[in-house]
């Protein structure tokens, strides 16, 4: 079975230095893709040299709202120049969205930071990896208000049944990752569990998100095997029709080649 980690940081160690090492665990796990997400400005750079490098890895880039005060209208200009140059291996604009999460969130700036890189996504014809952390109902609004036609995906989901199918209605995907594998997360494996296969993603979110019995350690690609395993368990579907319809929705998303 073939599957692709559609969330991983992979700009960061442990895979820093280690990439071919990495990418070779991956791939014997059965984890042919992996999409690298940028958080700022100062790491496009090197997401896109990733991209270029290595087969397995495609490129999205974004400014993350974890990291608000490092971003800059100069930041947003450097993001308009990587889209309009449209780098092969480039697939999405991500990561982006909105936390409240955090100590001093800046909610205006991160607000006019989303709303800038959803109208990037609608003129540059790509979907979006959205962030999003107590704000699902202020994030359903943003996408209600700026159309991005190629819609994306709400990577790590943790929210109620209802505002995963506000997103669906609305033509996004849920990001499905590590957090199922917890017993006591059972709201988020209760929602999982309801929601059409067709609308769902893997994702590690690696280094982040360690999967339960991995605590304190670095979270990796190969990981989203037992996410895939976890999702087996929670579901109806025959493991087969969950892995195929899984690569499936996200090669047909991010248009992976």
């Amino acid at each position: 079975m073939r599957f692709i980690d559609t969330h991983c940081h992979f700009d960061f160690p442990p895979f820093t230095g280690h990439e071919e090492e990495s990418l070779s665990r991956a791939a014997q796990a059965g984890v042919e893709k992996i999409i690298v997400p940028a958080v700022d400005a100062t790491r496009f750079a090197l997401v896109l040299q990733l991209a270029h490098q290595y087969a397995p890895l495609y490129a999205a880039l974004g400014l993350h709202p974890i990291v608000i005060q490092q971003h800059s209208d100069a930041a947003l200009e450097q993001l308009e120049q990587h889209l309009r140059q449209r780098p092969t291996k480039l697939v999405a604009i991500g990561e982006i969205g909105l936390d409240l999460y955090m100590d001093d969130p800046q909610f205006d700036r991160q607000q006019y930071f989303l709303d800038a890189q959803l109208r990037l996504a609608r003129k540059y014809d790509l979907p979006v990896i959205l962030h999003s952390r107590r704000t699902h109902d202020k994030l359903a609004q943003h996408l209600r208000r700026i159309e991005v036609p190629r819609r994306g995906v709400v990577h790590g989901f943790a929210g109620s049944v209802q505002q995963a199918q506000a997103f669906i209605a609305a033509g996004y995907a849920i990001g499905v990752g590590g957090t199922i594998t917890y017993p006591r997360a059972s709201k988020t494996r209760n929602t999982i569990a309801q929601l059409p296969l067709e609308a769902l993603l893997l994702e590690t979110d690696a280094p982040d998100m360690p999967l339960n019995g991995f605590q304190g350690q670095p979270n990796r690609p190969e990981q989203a095997v037992k996410v895939w395993q976890t999702l087996c368990e929670l579901r109806q579907e025959a493991p087969e029709e969950i892995a195929a319809t899984l690569t499936s929705n996200s090669e047909k998303l991010f248009q992976l080649r």
